[in-house]
């Protein structure tokens, strides 16, 4: 069913929870609650889950190894499809809110889907998506051109740069943009396909790049990108919004 949904295609939920219920042998509110359940965990790791079936956290043993299972055997169970964008007038708007407030969701979580976290990262499974990396910056590249378009300053919108498209990864950024002013916005884009607290990596060279340039670098963080993609910036310094933790060092002999 979310394979269907996230590739567009029409499905019947009422049909498929009918058939689930005479195969197993439940009513419609178990089956329903199970598949909040899932939604759940699929919410936690990052991934989109099926609309109607609002994520509900009551976790079970069996459900997480079920999921475990499924996903050792399928690492990338609803491949991401990249819908070109042609122009300005096809840039769907995206839905502008703030950064989620922390919530302590974490310690709360049991142990078991800690493990299932660590084991299937969905900061480094956003990371490697190459595809999905690149179609947030080129949703931002357009919105960037469109909205400085809006705001009467399409001699800016021309000058608007994909810098990592153009010279590839390095830059420290993503985007080299403007505000209606002329201020430069030197803009990293992250994006995920998971709820707005997903989180992700951010590179040395990114943070040094907004600690440098403070008042020009923005962090664009695109979430729940393919359905209704939202989106919230952080400005630095990042420490202040951000709880940064070092993974891994780079060695060399003395």
């Amino acid at each position: 069913m979310l394979r269907g949904e996230q590739s567009g295609h029409t499905y019947s939920k009422t049909e498929h929870r009918r058939n689930l219920m005479e195969h197993i042998g439940r009513n419609e509110g178990s089956v329903e609650f199970k598949h909040q359940n899932i939604s759940a965990v699929l919410s936690e790791l990052g991934l989109p889950w099926i609309k109607g079936y609002k994520p509900r956290r009551n976790y079970q043993g069996a459900l997480l190894d079920a999921i475990s299972d499924y996903l050792a055997k399928n690492p990338d169970p609803i491949p991401f499809v990249q819908r070109p964008i042609s122009g300005l007038a096809e840039v769907p708007e995206l839905y502008l809110g703030p950064p989620p407030s922390p919530q302590g969701v974490a310690s709360t979580r049991p142990r078991a889907l800690e493990r299932l976290i660590r084991k299937f990262d969905p900061a480094a499974r956003d990371q490697l998506n190459r595809t999905l990396g690149r179609a947030g910056e080129e949703r931002i590249f357009e919105y960037e051109r469109q909205t400085l378009v809006k705001l009467d300053r399409p001699d800016l919108a021309r000058k608007v740069r994909w810098i990592s498209e153009e010279e590839g990864d390095g830059a420290g950024y993503d985007i080299h943009s403007f505000d209606p002013s002329e201020a430069e916005r030197l803009i990293e884009v992250k994006t995920t396909r998971g709820g707005n607290a997903t989180p992700f990596y951010l590179t040395r060279n990114e943070n040094d790049v907004a600690a440098e340039r403070p008042d020009a670098f923005r962090l664009y963080r695109l979430y729940d990108f393919s359905r209704r993609p939202g989106l919230f910036t952080l400005t630095p310094p990042l420490e202040a919004v951000l709880q940064l933790e070092p993974l891994t060092y780079r060695a060399s002999l003395k």
